[in-house]
């Protein structure tokens, strides 16, 4: 079992007449996923890799019954771009761009929740559930269709981490890259949650970084409700304070967000924590009696 995605998400892809739109949803479409629509306005009637394409979400939700989309827009259009598609019935929207300004994630997701929808990113690679569907920008050839789940703040370390555990023979039930901004939409949390709850996943692989405190509250929350063998990795050791990392919302400040302070966290609440991601796999190994 999968979570969030699977064989019967309907996806459309904003922005799909773009370079990375067209790109990316050929080899989602590729993969297996079905792709129903995508939008760019005023390209009604155009196909890319065979997928129709209409003005608006709207046109798109109401000829082809999607309950999901991917956004591929500019960083200045994301925000309308998420309203569009909230406003539009979508259930659940998975913003790629980056560079999206705070405060316009702020408003739209605050619109996604009244409308009873769920945000992953924005500057997020996305989600797979192996062997069903992949919404996102994901090298599908790496992931192997198993019982571990995979919670990740960054990009090329989900990669990292899912190569190690393909290659340990242990498979992903799902994968979520959840963004590395400041706000995001879909948090380790909700995520946790959903895990706890899937039958099919046995083990959950956390991946965190510097900035911020959801590696401590996860913890707290892994430490009261999850059951199922938990191991992290934290990137950022050696950053300095004070320093942007690589993404938004990787930065250590006012005496808080350290990589020590997550180890800590994460050791404290029972959970073993990887120093390199090759370990990750071995960790979970042993916790799982294997």
């Amino acid at each position: 079992m999968s979570i969030l995605i699977n064989k019967d998400t309907r996806l459309i892809v904003q922005g799909i007449t773009g370079r990375d739109g067209s790109f990316h949803a050929t080899k989602m479409k590729e993969y297996g996923t079905n792709v129903v629509g995508g939008t760019s306005p005023g390209k009604a009637g155009q196909e890319v890799a065979g997928i129709p394409v209409f003005n608006t979400v709207c046109d798109a939700v109401e000829a082809t019954n999607a309950n999901t989309s991917v956004i591929f827009v500019p960083a200045a259009f994301a925000k309308d771009a998420m309203l569009e598609a909230a406003d539009a019935g979508i259930k659940l929207i998975i913003c790629i761009t980056e560079g999206v300004p705070t405060l316009d994630v702020v408003e739209a997701y605050r619109y996604i929740q009244i409308k009873g929808a769920q945000l992953i990113g924005p500057n997020c690679p996305g989600l797979i559930s192996p062997g069903e569907s992949m919404v996102g920008i994901m090298p599908t050839n790496i992931f192997k269709k198993g019982h571990t789940g995979v919670i990740s703040r960054s990009g090329t370390l989900t990669y990292q981490v899912v190569a190690s555990l393909t290659a340990e023979g242990m498979g992903q039930s799902s994968a979520i890259g959840v963004g590395g901004d400041p706000i995001v939409g879909l948090y380790f949390q909700d995520l946790l949650e959903m895990f706890q709850n899937d039958p099919e996943t046995d083990s959950i692989a956390i991946i965190g970084e510097i900035g911020g405190d959801a590696e401590e509250r996860a913890a707290e929350y892994i430490k009261k409700y999850v059951t199922k063998p938990v191991v992290a990795f934290i990137s950022g050791r050696e950053a300095p304070k004070g320093k942007q990392m690589g993404h938004a919302g990787a930065i250590i400040s006012s005496g808080s967000g350290t990589a020590a302070e997550k180890v800590a966290a994460f050791e404290a609440a029972g959970i073993p924590v990887a120093r390199e991601t090759q370990e990750i796999p071995v960790l979970l190994k042993q916790k799982l009696g294997k």
